[in-house]
């Protein structure tokens, strides 16, 4: 957000900024479900509703889940919220006390270190393997459980490197967590753009749903990210937890976005193909645009909108860190990106490509000609 307040103020004062910063679809909210908030106003459901949402978009969210990876949710074990961002905040209100621990690899989205740390947690990071495209595995996870563990943070596809986990070892962190008692919470917000397979959770792995609490959000998936839907699925007393916080922070969802959100969830899924093709077009361009770069290493994003490239040896004439790197880039050639001190590491920056060709193209010239000038 820092860096959208810078980019938005050297826009103001006539700059041409490209913006490779905010994580949001460049991609409009499908009609079907600007047409479905529409009747919904239209038909004046616009009243409070159950705190925790309204049973039928509850309905819809344990339908699409089961019909995407095969899981077994109902109702009760659902709960609609203000966005991907609330579900997590909630889930950790919820289940997190002081002095828990809370095991995240590294790099990680921004939010889970401040959510862990406001409910009174600690956080243990893991650094996956950068070499084998941030590569994660039990073992590593392993080494670092305690007797205070209580939750173990899994975000596939990954924000920021759009790294992908192997099957076979989130099967073992799960196993592992089952037989030790620790939650595993699965950030499922990027789950249905995934380049290479068939879309997985972790909550639908055998014996697993009273382990495995998921976080999801409908803002990636179908170009929402303004309509601030959100959802849990968990066991029903861990629900019913949040439906009481909730009830007295929140309370329910927009009463709009609700229904939009069923007609989302229920309608064509044609949207989400299309997106899902598209980013893999701007994917493969950034890599290889990137790989051009002297210097530069970065590797193939297994999902989500993201690339997570390696910018260390742009570290000259003053530059010490990404932080460094990013403040300059946007000085000198008006191009915006997430230096990687936000995700927890000094020597990557996060380029989003969910923005036009046009856009990527421009900006990748710039990011070129500001690294070979340092090279």
């Amino acid at each position: 957000m820092a860096v959208a307040s810078e980019a938005e103020r050297l826009r103001r004062q006539g700059a041409d900024v490209v913006d490779f910063g905010v994580g949001e679809p460049d991609f409009p909210t499908p009609d079907n479900v600007k047409r479905a908030a529409m009747a919904a106003i239209e038909q004046n459901f616009t009243k409070y509703t159950n705190a925790g949402g309204i049973e039928e978009l509850k309905q819809a969210i344990c339908d699409r889940h089961k019909e995407d990876y095969a899981s077994a949710y109902s109702t009760k074990e659902c709960v609609v919220t203000v966005g991907g961002k609330h579900a997590i905040f909630n889930l950790m209100q919820a289940l997190i006390e002081p002095g828990d621990e809370v095991i995240i690899p590294v790099p990680y989205w921004v939010t889970y270190k401040d959510v862990v740390n406001y409910a009174g947690g600690s956080c243990v990071f893991v650094d996956t393997d950068e070499s084998k495209g941030f590569e994660l595995s039990a073992q590593m996870v392993e080494r670092h459980v305690t007797s205070k563990t209580r939750m173990i943070i899994i975000n596939s596809p990954s924000n920021p490197s759009g790294a992908v986990f192997a099957r076979a070892e989130l099967e073992r962190i799960a196993q592992m967590a089952r037989e030790r008692g620790i939650w595993v919470m699965t950030d499922e917000c990027y789950h249905r753009f995934l380049y290479e397979g068939e879309p997985y959770s972790m909550a639908a792995f055998p014996g697993m749903k009273d382990t495995v609490v998921v976080a999801g959000s409908l803002s990636k998936t179908y170009a929402m990210t303004g309509w601030r839907v959100g959802f849990v699925l968990a066991p029903a007393p861990i629900i019913g937890a949040i439906v009481k916080l909730q009830s007295h922070s929140t309370s329910n969802v927009n009463s709009i976005a609700q229904k939009a959100a069923i007609e989302a969830l229920r309608g064509p899924q044609d949207s989400v193909v299309s997106m899902l093709a598209e980013y893999r077009k701007r994917r493969d361009y950034v890599v290889a645009r990137l790989r051009q770069i002297p210097g530069v290493r970065v590797n193939v994003p297994l999902g989500a909108f993201y690339a997570y490239p390696n910018v260390s040896a742009a570290f000259t004439g003053g530059i010490s860190n990404a932080f460094g790197f990013a403040e300059k880039l946007l000085a000198d050639q008006f191009v915006a990106v997430v230096p990687g001190e936000a995700f927890g590491t000094e020597r990557h920056v996060r380029i989003s490509y969910a923005t036009s060709m046009h856009e990527i193209e421009r900006g990748l010239d710039r990011v070129h000609k500001f690294i070979a000038a340092r090279a």
